[in-house]
């Protein structure tokens, strides 16, 4: 059958949505090459994205992790006691005479062997009768030092110590680590990538000017979307090749569902930035309401140490980032070998979020106020 047979069978009003969407298509992908473009012009930008995580993984690789929160976290768990029942002796008590400690009770050995592995605390105790168990992740940036101050602190009267090894492969700090670096990147890219030049482009002049084409605010918005979302992936294509070239990350699970975990987290970055971008022509009120959200989710998101043993407001909070969620799923599969269906819980709060998102950015959303 000719085209002209298949033209003369459909409908007028079907040939005008198929124009009408092939527009849209082709408009879209103009300010999508457009925004490409201009990210890659800018030779400073262009290269600090590369640079600026792949500088801070090398460094905390060199100094072993360089963490410097400056507490100690020990786990305690409780062992049997003289009488053959699970009871406390007071090891914790005497350890809380040692400056820089902060205690976290644990529910069950196996529970404190996982958060010891995971870089949640950095020593686990158990309380109980003489010898007194303890386990340290020699991993740890900051085992060897929680270690110290254990036997330091009980040298007192000699009270019998047994150290233990943490069964199954240890997990570096440096793979630890990693994930949230890359979570910060794609953070600081697409709040600032998307909310700060947004309000810029408004601001001289530049959406204005676009208002006046056909292009509509669902096809601008679309477009810097897609632009932003593969920007970041490609970035971190490119910093996880080459950190993975120096330090030989272990990935336990599939490097698929990373990529998936990855795609979904950089998409519920960019559609935060939206929001923030919807509206303002103040480059200054922008930069603070900036710092203002990412500064609180880079240290509540446990991108640089766990925030176990905080305060339970505080871990409440951090459940509202989409940062949390994505280094949590990350790290699981990464870390753990957890599956794509394991993390579903994380993956479906994110793709939450980003509907969230997407609809106020789009409902506020201005091309001059």
């Amino acid at each position: 059958m000719t085209d002209k047979k298949i033209n003369e069978k459909v409908s007028p009003a079907r040939r005008w949505v198929i124009f009408s969407w092939s527009e849209k298509i082709k408009r879209i992908l103009i300010m999508f090459k457009a925004r490409n473009h201009e990210f890659f012009r800018d030779k400073a930008a262009f290269g600090w994205n590369f640079v600026f995580p792949f500088l801070i993984v090398v460094g905390f690789g060199i100094v072993f992790g360089g963490d410097t929160h400056n507490t100690l976290k020990v786990g305690i768990v409780a062992g049997p006691s003289a009488d053959g029942s699970g009871g406390h002796d007071g090891v914790g008590q005497r350890l809380g005479l040692t400056r820089y400690l902060v205690f976290i009770p644990v529910d069950g050995l196996e529970q404190g062997l996982d958060k010891l592995r995971h870089h949640k605390i950095d020593i686990l105790v158990e309380e109980g009768r003489p010898p007194y168990r303890y386990w340290v992740d020699q991993s740890s940036p900051k085992g060897y030092m929680a270690e110290r101050l254990l036997r330091e602190s009980l040298m007192s009267g000699e009270p019998p110590l047994k150290r233990l090894e943490v069964t199954g492969r240890p997990i570096r700090y440096i793979d630890w680590l990693f994930p949230g670096i890359l979570g910060m990147n794609i953070m600081f890219s697409a709040l600032w990538g998307v909310g700060y030049v947004v309000v810029r482009y408004r601001k001289n002049g530049a959406l204005k000017r676009l208002k006046a084409t056909p292009l509509t605010a669902f096809e601008y918005l679309t477009a810097i979307t897609c632009s932003r979302l593969f920007l970041l992936v490609f970035t971190v294509a490119v910093v996880w090749t080459g950190c993975d070239l120096i330090f030989d990350f272990h990935v336990e699970g599939r490097y698929l569902d990373l990529a998936i975990l990855f795609v979904v987290g950089a998409l519920s970055m960019t559609s935060m930035g939206l929001v923030l971008a919807s509206r303002g022509t103040s480059e200054e009120f922008t930069t603070g309401l900036l710092n203002f959200i990412s500064w609180p989710m880079m240290f509540l998101s446990e991108v640089w140490f766990s925030i176990e043993g905080a305060p339970a407001w505080v871990k409440a909070a951090a459940q509202t980032f989409p940062l949390t969620h994505l280094l949590r799923a990350v790290r699981a599969v990464m870390n753990d070998g957890a599956s794509l269906s394991q993390v579903s819980l994380e993956v479906a709060l994110l793709l939450a979020m980003t509907l969230g998102f997407l609809a106020i950015g789009a409902a506020l959303f201005s091309w001059t106020e």
